[in-house]
């Protein structure tokens, strides 16, 4: 990917012509996919930008720790308009700039907001973390925590605040679960224990490569977020 095409995440806050964490009306609703390593977050990113792009006014944010590998994904992937996708570099573990310390992620949302006009909804995607990653709800309105059934039909049981307070719970991958061994039966049931009456989607993105059960998931949340605005 050429540098043309590599956005830097810290800009001059006069280039936007205010102070860049300026709260504002009507600004984008942020939805974090975070997860552990593998277990499909990027993919389902890009799936959402099928699904959606054609209706809903979307930009990405990316989040790795030394490299722009999977924002040089989606760009390559075609699934946005090149500009429409921010890289952050977080230079440590991911959850440092999901929760920590969010001025790094809050500066690219607000570069989006700003290059593209009436901008609706922003994913702000983490890097590989473990199951106590959660956003900040200083960053995001709504989180989505993926699992795959490779890390094993134990992942849910094992808690944690990604698995049981996410407001979604993807199950990903579940067409490898007879070849890791994986019962999804005993993941699902386990998910919906720990979980209580927060929603799982169990999927594969090679039967439904477009995520429809994740899209329509994230239109309920951009028309309850749009509601009460």
């Amino acid at each position: 990917m050429s540098a043309d095409h590599v956005h830097p995440v810290n800009f001059d806050p006069a280039d936007a012509g205010h102070d860049p964490h300026e709260p504002h009306e009507h600004r984008a609703v942020r939805i974090g996919i975070g997860g552990p390593v593998g277990s499909g977050k990027t993919a389902l990113t890009a799936a959402l930008c099928r699904a959606l792009g054609g209706s809903v006014n979307l930009a990405v944010v990316t989040n790795d720790i030394y490299t722009t590998e999977d924002a040089d994904f989606l760009r390559a992937a075609g699934v946005l308009d090149v500009e429409r996708i921010e890289a952050v570099q977080t230079g440590a573990c991911p959850h440092t700039a999901i929760r920590d310390d969010i001025t790094a992620n809050l500066d690219a949302v607000e570069l989006l907001e700003h290059r593209i006009p009436g901008l609706e909804l922003v994913i702000i995607e983490s890097g590989g973390d473990n199951l106590t990653a959660v956003f900040s709800r200083g960053l995001v309105d709504r989180q989505v925590f993926v699992v795959d059934v490779a890390g094993g039909d134990k992942v849910p049981r094992k808690g944690g605040p990604g698995v049981t307070t996410a407001d979604l719970l993807v199950i990903n991958k579940t067409d490898l679960a007879p070849m890791v061994g994986a019962d999804l039966g005993v993941m699902t049931a386990d998910a919906h224990r720990m979980r209580g009456d927060l929603p799982v989607i169990s999927q594969s993105l090679v039967d439904t490569p477009d995520a429809p059960a994740v899209a329509e998931w994230v239109r309920a949340q951009l028309r309850t977020l749009a509601a009460v605005s």
